[in-house]
């Protein structure tokens, strides 16, 4: 494990400043131009990419011949992208900001997916491997967590514009430590000789590989309900005599999720595909609750509930990722994975602006019938047989931190 602290500091430093671009872009456009609209215009091309440029930055990562330089020169692109963005917004031509957003947006698969894809070449295979995956699933929760209320005070002290200059510092942060990395390439040999993966590599492993389809199938869809959960936890605290209690509520659910992923993330005693589905079904249980509660506090100490529930998810879909996906698509499937979650997410929020309308507890409860079908799904596909040409990788990986030597039992997640 040596260099995993390092790593944790490059992906939590990359990632808070991802987390924080929504908060900043916005309050930054509003203070210059005076339009939030212009703002959310922004964001949009930022984070359009993600899905489009996850394959290509898989594939390029996985032919790399000096793949510690790939990733510490993608950090820094996006953190160029982060400080341009500064300058640029509300004083540049609108063309010449989206089309830097845009650029600065290719980049973004490479701080979720592609960062946690080093974690296999840092951390030998076993159950060390797993916790590691746990302890990077909480850089996401706790980058959640601290961006928007470090944007939002500094932004309230001086300007946005020095709160997007720290999201730029924390950019360069991460990029300088992944440069300080050590590591051998996931795939070894890869841009060297042999056969380099193509372009659709990744997304064939992610249909063939019956684990890596059910992970990636149950985790989009239940995405398209938490992409719709800010707009709807600000409608329910209205509903409940509080509009401005909206933030305190996505505030539990981030807090709890960073608790359930130091806690209930970093059990490695019960298979991932089994925590994926536990954590679904948790959620879901807990956003239904919360449609019910009769005051803020009894919302958001669901929200919480929901919040610990989903943590170990994202710790387990590492895990399945790392354990099934084929060695020469590893950085692939882990930049597709989250790119079809961000998109997904974004869906939900589009879907839930038509359907704003509609009484906030039932919004709710349509979040929750997302993570229960999300929770039926991972179930359904994970026990369904695999659908694979002949040839198809459907075990873990040679390098997998649970496989185990012998056959496995069929249907097994």
């Amino acid at each position: 494990m040596r260099g995993f602290g390092r790593y944790l500091g490059a992906a939590l430093a990359a990632r808070f400043a991802s987390e924080g671009m929504g908060m900043a872009v916005v309050l930054l456009a509003l203070e210059r131009t005076g339009s939030a609209a212009h703002g959310a215009f922004v964001l949009t091309a930022w984070l359009a990419p993600h899905v489009l440029a996850a394959p290509l930055a898989g594939a390029a990562a996985a032919r790399a011949r000096r793949p510690r330089l790939f990733h510490a020169g993608a950090l820094a692109g996006f953190t160029a992208a982060v400080a341009a963005l500064a300058l640029l917004l509300g004083r540049a031509p609108t063309v010449v900001v989206l089309a830097v957003a845009l650029l600065g947006g290719t980049c973004g698969p490479m701080v979720t997916g592609g960062l946690s894809s080093l974690v296999a070449a840092l951390v030998p295979p076993g159950p060390g491997r797993d916790r590691a995956y746990g302890w990077d699933a909480s850089t996401y929760n706790a980058a959640a967590v601290t961006a928007p209320a470090a944007v939002s005070v500094v932004a309230a002290l001086g300007s946005a514009g020095p709160a997007m200059g720290l999201l730029a510092a924390s950019g360069a942060l991460s990029a300088a430590l992944a440069a300080s990395l050590r590591y051998e390439s996931p795939q070894p040999g890869a841009g060297r000789s042999g056969a380099r993966p193509g372009l659709t590599g990744g997304l064939a492993a992610l249909w063939r590989v019956r684990q890596l389809r059910a992970v990636t199938s149950a985790t989009t869809l239940a995405f398209v309900g938490i992409g719709s959960l800010t707009t709807t936890s600000v409608l329910l605290a209205s509903a409940l005599g509080s509009p401005g209690a909206g933030g305190v509520l996505m505030t539990a659910f981030a807090v709890g999720a960073l608790a359930g992923s130091l806690t209930l993330g970093r059990v490695t005693a019960v298979t991932p595909g089994r925590l994926a589905c536990g954590a679904l079904a948790g959620t879901a249980v807990a956003l239904a609750w919360a449609a019910f509660t009769p005051s803020v506090a009894w919302t958001a100490a669901a929200f919480a509930a929901a919040g610990v529930c989903d943590g170990p998810l994202l710790t387990a879909t590492l895990r399945i990722r790392s354990e099934y996906a084929p060695e020469a698509v590893r950085t692939q499937v882990f930049t597709l994975g989250a790119g079809l979650k961000l998109t997904a997410a974004s869906a939900g929020a589009a879907l839930v602006g038509l359907a704003a309308a509609a009484p906030p507890r039932t919004l709710v409860l349509g979040i929750a019938g997302l993570q229960a079908a999300g929770a039926l799904l991972q179930a359904w596909l994970g026990r369904a047989g695999p659908v694979a040409a002949a040839g198809a990788v459907t075990g873990p990986s040679a390098a997998s931190a649970t496989a185990r030597a012998g056959p496995r039992t069929p249907g097994a997640p």
